[in-house]
């Protein structure tokens, strides 16, 4: 399985990388790049994973603290990603 150009393998610091499961672990991978991301790996992320997804695990996560939480939400639901 190739490895999806969602984001920078840095904020994976702790997995292998090439043999991280994308898909998988997608909880992982949408915690990191809401808590460290930049625009363009939220972008990337929304490609790659359906909004229904990633406001699940906003709600799930046990990482992000409420101001992150409610801060994502907005995000996501502007006009801001979507603006190039």
């Amino acid at each position: 399985m190739a490895k999806p150009d969602i984001i920078n393998s840095a904020l994976l610091w702790e997995y292998d990388v090439e043999t991280f499961n994308y898909d998988k672990s997608y909880k992982i991978v949408i915690e990191r790049v809401l808590q460290l991301g930049n625009l363009t790996e939220w972008r990337k992320m929304f490609q790659y994973y359906p909004s229904q997804k990633i406001l699940e695990t906003i709600d799930w996560s046990a990482q992000l603290d409420n101001r992150d939480k409610e801060f994502s939400k907005l995000f996501i639901h502007s006009k801001l990603l979507h603006v190039i």
